[in-house]
């Protein structure tokens, strides 16, 4: 393999297997399994290499993908070879994003009435928030002659479940009102077309299921509203449709295609699709000639770790704390999958891993030894609700230890954490792991944080406090408790 460029070696791209970026504890490889999916076997194998090639660190991003750390360059090629020969990345040429969309792991309605671990009534983060519902999202643009070939794709959202409507375990949470994956593949094979995509362009598909993905930030949005027709949203929270959705890769990749004209013609300032002026934003969609149409309906915040039971058998849902766990635990795991005679392992936005078509007897021990590990099994536990980059010392840029001191914040903070609100914890001003806003916002500047309250990393800060202090300061009854606790949650960002 030839050695790469200065320009594909450059910092603040979106990496990938081909394309390392260099960070504080070595180089970062990401990797995109085809369509987010492993084997047990085949996640025994990358914690290896990852143990072979790098510093035994591999994570999770809040694009369902998977992230060895601590590669040395020396030994990159050897590497990627591995992952191309194994299928176990899936890479295309180009600048534009190697995964285009984001789906949650198809996993119906959570078992309820107490079964197993994570089983109760909570739909949510906690039975303070059960049935609590985010807000709505955004609009779109039009046809361009661009018609690529998605030969099967009808026939595989024919094929989608049948038992959309059904209800789960007596809460009214219907189930996937479409096939979002295949959904999701149409518009990848239209996106893989299109010249100038920014690398981190997204399209959330959402099958509008339990699984709410609606606290993701994307640039286009497409949620399943009744079986087979999908509504489309726009960052300034306008919607299109609704759409068949045999026929919304069209107008999907029409927008894609004039957002990426106009990126191309001012790269530096039009970086994300909400970055578009409004009256060109008001052009792109009077081209699709799709009518307005209202937000979908508002949905309970998704139960992200735990036991479901679906249509053919039991899944489980697990977490990694903050999106990062060491080889030999993901080398655990996937024996302990091969022994509950898993099939497939999903990639969950959660920065977990979905584990579905298990027996009923074989969830519990799984879920146990995933508890032993340290992993996150249960939807209530206060890491699922903090957002924490990578930090010192794996990032060159950071000025804090993100993910310590996110933990310690998910201790001290779980009676807020346990209202709803949310926490992000960023070791410098850049946002990498969650770019959207959150209740609580701790931006590391020269040994303490920026505190924002409802708002991101760029907001301006309410004080500057040392973690101990703004340990202190969210206890129950303390002044940053009941701000944040106020603001309820931020709602989705598109």
């Amino acid at each position: 393999m030839r050695a790469l460029s200065p320009h594909a070696l450059r910092r603040g791209w979106c990496p990938s297997a081909l394309r390392p970026m260099e960070t504080g504890d070595g180089w970062l490889v990401r990797l995109h399994p085809p369509g987010a999916v492993l084997t047990p076997a085949q996640l025994i194998r990358i914690a290896g290499l990852a143990a072979q090639h790098g510093n035994g660190l591999i994570e999770i991003s809040a694009r369902a993908n998977l992230q060895i750390r601590g590669v040395a360059l020396a030994t990159h090629p050897e590497l990627v070879a591995t992952l191309l020969a194994e299928r176990l990345v899936e890479e295309h040429d180009g600048d534009g994003p190697q995964r285009l969309t984001l789906v949650a792991p198809p996993l119906p309605p959570p078992a309820c009435g107490g079964e197993g671990r994570g089983g109760g009534e909570s739909p949510g983060r906690g039975s303070a928030t059960a049935g609590r519902a985010r807000p709505a999202r955004p609009p779109i643009p039009n046809p361009s002659p661009l018609k690529s070939d998605v030969s099967d794709f009808s026939n595989a959202l024919a094929m989608s479940e049948t038992s959309d409507m059904a209800e789960a375990g007596g809460r009214g949470q219907r189930g996937a009102l479409i096939d979002a994956a295949a959904l999701a593949d149409a518009i990848e094979a239209r996106g893989r077309a299109i010249r100038g995509l920014p690398a981190k362009c997204l399209v959330i598909v959402d099958d509008g299921g339990p699984l709410s993905l609606d606290g993701f930030p994307c640039d286009l949005r497409a949620v399943a509203v009744a079986g087979g027709t999908v509504a489309i949203g726009l960052p300034d929270g306008r919607w299109l449709g609704p759409v068949d959705v045999a026929d919304a890769p069209e107008p999907i990749a029409e927008l894609l295609t004039a957002f990426a004209a106009r990126h191309r013609e001012n790269p530096d300032a039009i970086r994300r699709l909400r970055d578009l002026p409004p009256t060109l934003l008001d052009e792109m969609i009077a081209a699709t000639g799709l009518p307005p149409t209202i937000p979908p309906a508002a949905r309970p915040e998704p139960r992200r770790a735990g036991r479901f039971t679906t249509a053919h058998g039991q899944a489980a849902l697990i977490g990694l704390p903050f999106g990062r766990s060491d080889v030999v635990t993901l080398e655990r795991l996937g024996d302990a999958a091969l022994r509950a005679g898993v099939a497939e392992i999903r990639l969950s936005p959660w920065r977990g891993l979905a584990f579905a078509g298990l027996e009923p007897t074989a969830v519990e021990p799984l879920l146990a030894i995933a508890a032993d590990l340290g992993l996150i099994v249960d939807p209530d536990d206060p890491r699922l609700s903090i957002e924490a980059c990578a930090g010192k010392p794996a990032c060159l840029r950071a000025q804090s230890d993100a993910m310590v001191d996110a933990a310690a914040l998910a201790e001290a903070a779980a009676p807020l954490l346990a209202t709803g609100a949310s926490i992000h914890v960023s070791a410098c001003v850049k946002s990498c792991a969650h770019n959207g806003a959150s209740d609580l916002t701790l931006v590391a500047r020269e040994g303490g944080y920026d505190v924002v309250v409802a708002g991101t990393t760029r907001d301006r800060p309410l004080a500057t406090l040392d973690l101990p202090a703004i340990l202190a300061r969210l206890r129950p009854g303390q002044d940053l408790f009941s701000r944040v606790s106020e603001r309820g949650t931020t709602g989705p960002r598109v």
